[in-house]
Formats: C-alpha cells, structure tokens, sequence
C-alpha cells in the first residue's frame, strides 16, 4: 500500500512563480510548498506586496515553513540558479506533463495568471516546454491549481 507521507528530499523541487497578480494564488502555492518540502521562487514584478493581508491569509500559518526566494527579474532569477533543469508550463505548448520525465532539484516554472510566461521567456532556451492536459476550446487552470497538480506529479516521480 502506497505511503501517504512525504519524504524530505536532499534536493528539493521549486516552484517559480513569475510575476504573479493574485495574492490567494500564491498563498496557496506558498503552502503547497510548507507541505511538500517544495521550494518557492517569486520573480518580480508582483502584482501585489508580499506582506498583502489576502496572501498571508492564504498561506495561513505556513510561512514559517516556506523556502521563500525573490529575485527582481528573469534575468536575476537565471543568473542565481544557473545550472538548473527548468520545466517551463504553458496551456498549450510543449511536451505533455504525463511524458516529462522529472528530477529532484529540478525548477517547474509558471507565468502570471493573466498572461502566462512571456513569449521572450517561452522562447529564450531556459527550459523544456511543459503543459498540463486538458479539454479543448477550454482556455486553462488556475495557477495554484495548475501549480499543485505539476508539482504532485513531479513528487510522485521522484519520491517513487
């Protein structure tokens, strides 16, 4: 019978959040990570302050137990953490998550709710395109859901 825990990971996964506009969002991203192990990277611009009362409120009280790092740019965030294998999700491009084969350490990056990650950053060779099925003609996920669902699949792989 599969465990219902987590194991904690010598080289845990992290979740990038690019420019997001939604505090609840990454509230809950926030304590997905407090959960899992999982690290969290916030790359400015934000659309909100991450003192927000609405982020606080829905990471509850799990932010003690968040790896939180913020960089200032795109540019910054590749500079600190060059090296890494970056999972670059889309709603319509790239490799199904199914197929993606994932690694401890490895980044799964996500784009603002509104826009998603830019074309300059889909197309600047960072990182694999990623997308997570779905239902045609539907437009996408939430990101803390589409966030939550990549991250379980990429634990299940690495913890298995």
């Amino acid at each position: 019978m599969p465990s219902a825990s987590l194991s904690t990971l010598e080289h845990p996964l992290t979740l990038v959040l690019v420019s997001p506009q939604i505090p609840p969002n990454t509230g809950n991203v926030a304590r997905l990570c407090a959960c899992t192990g999982c690290k969290l990277v916030l790359v400015e611009p934000l659309g909100f302050s991450i003192s927000d009362k609405e982020l606080k409120r829905a990471g509850l009280d799990y932010w003690d137990k968040v790896f939180l790092k913020l960089y200032p740019s795109w540019g910054a965030y590749l500079a600190g953490t060059e090296g890494a294998r970056r999972f670059l999700f889309t709603a319509r491009e790239g490799a199904g998550l199914w197929e993606v084969r994932f690694q401890s350490g490895d980044h799964l990056v996500f784009g603002a709710e509104t826009t998603g990650l830019s074309q300059a950053v889909l197309g600047g060779g960072t990182g694999a395109l990623c997308t997570i099925p779905m239902l045609e003609e539907r437009r996408s996920l939430n990101l803390s859901t589409a966030v939550g669902i990549a991250a379980y699949e990429a634990l299940r792989q690495v913890q298995g």
